[in-house]
């Protein structure tokens, strides 16, 4: 028996392809009702019980995607992140796809930040640089590279 928690952590592959063999088990033990076979009658209720827990995520991934929500956003997944920073701090290891791919969107993250320039004023210029090339005499070589000041060689615009 599959848990929510479980479910929302499957990829949509995976978790279409759970839903059909759970549906292809249910199938099963309908067969062995019908036949007297069936040892465990509960055990039907427990694969219905499934059915509509990952038909229930599927649903959700797609209202989810028509608002524009990200993957991550999605309650079920706040919450099993949250349980994912509790399991860490316990010193438990587990690694599902949705945590691989939090990982590396948190780590693209962190590469983006990095890429940013030090002083903050959004340009790329280096303050320091641009100080020294107006000391060498090559101010004009750079104001010329400003797209703000579109002024000709003879001062006009």
């Amino acid at each position: 028996m599959a848990t929510s928690t479980e479910i929302a952590e499957y990829d949509i592959e995976e978790l279409e392809r759970q839903l059909n063999e759970t549906r292809r088990e249910l199938f099963n033990l309908r067969f062995q009702l019908a036949t007297g076979q069936l040892d465990n009658p509960t055990r039907l209720g427990e694969v219905k019980k499934d059915i509509a827990r990952m038909l229930t995520e599927l649903r959700n991934r797609e209202i989810a995607e028509a608002e524009g929500l990200a993957f991550d956003q999605m309650p079920a997944h706040v919450a099993a992140a949250r349980r994912r920073s509790e399991d860490e701090a316990l010193g438990r290891e587990r690694s599902t796809p949705a945590e691989r791919r939090a990982a590396a969107r948190a780590a693209d993250e962190e590469t983006e930040a990095g890429d940013a320039d030090e002083d903050g004023n959004g340009d790329d210029w280096d303050d320091e640089e641009i100080g020294r090339a107006a000391d060498d005499g090559m101010g004009e070589a750079i104001g010329d590279l400003d797209p703000d000041d579109n002024d000709d060689e003879d001062g006009s615009k």
